[in-house]
């Protein structure tokens, strides 16, 4: 039986009780303690933001879920989401084929587009070539799940020709991964046309407004 999932955006936030606000290396360690935790009482998967703003604890969540991995035995581990129209698709695979090693085959990729557009210029992409960047992006990164050459191309980034995508490849024969969403019908059709699983993400907002 699965019990759910617990995921943390990495807000930083004033707590109710003191008033004060948490600094970024204790709320690190808050968030490896609650995967910890998670991970004793039988949740089934953690999963981790990605923010680049002074206002969110976490960057990197390969980094946090690495670390988590060597804290916990059978929670799946996961960013929600990966923010794949900005970041270069083979990094990310190398990063989390690195974390599946690491857990033993308890990684997942939750590829998402993000709430925010700082990345953007952060990284050096073209905000206006938001969705034209996360479809090719995605192309990529299902690719490189299959194998470990690879001939690609692309229009936003060069081409890869008879490319070898370095070891380690995964614990797991592939690594699942899902599309995250924030509930948006052409979102869940991409998945389903893609063969990926679905993430419904919903920051706020009323419920019956989904149209999933």
């Amino acid at each position: 039986m699965e019990f759910g999932g617990v995921y943390t955006l990495t807000e930083i936030l004033e707590n109710p009780l003191t008033k004060q606000t948490n600094s970024v290396n204790a709320r690190v360690d808050m968030i490896v303690d609650m995967a910890r935790y998670a991970d004793e009482i039988g949740i089934d998967i953690f999963g981790i933001g990605e923010h680049h703003r002074l206002d969110y604890a976490v960057s990197s969540p390969q980094m946090m879920l690495s670390a988590i991995s060597q804290t916990t035995t059978d929670i799946k581990l996961t960013a929600l989401t990966s923010l794949l129209n900005t970041t270069d698709p083979v990094r990310l695979f190398e990063d989390f084929a690195t974390l599946d090693l690491l857990s033993k085959g308890r990684a997942e990729i939750t590829a998402g587009r993000g709430a925010f557009v700082e990345s953007f210029p952060l990284f050096g992409y073209d905000e206006r070539k938001y969705d034209q960047l996360f479809d090719e992006h995605l192309d990529l990164l299902l690719q490189l799940n299959q194998q470990e050459r690879i001939i690609w191309k692309g229009n936003l980034r060069p081409a890869l020709t008879h490319a070898e995508i370095a070891p380690p490849r995964p614990f797991q024969t592939k690594l699942p991964i899902s599309i995250g969403v924030g509930g948006t019908m052409e979102s869940a059709i991409r998945a389903g046309k893609k063969g990926c699983g679905l993430t419904v993400v919903m920051i706020g907002g009323i419920a019956r407004s989904i149209s999933l």
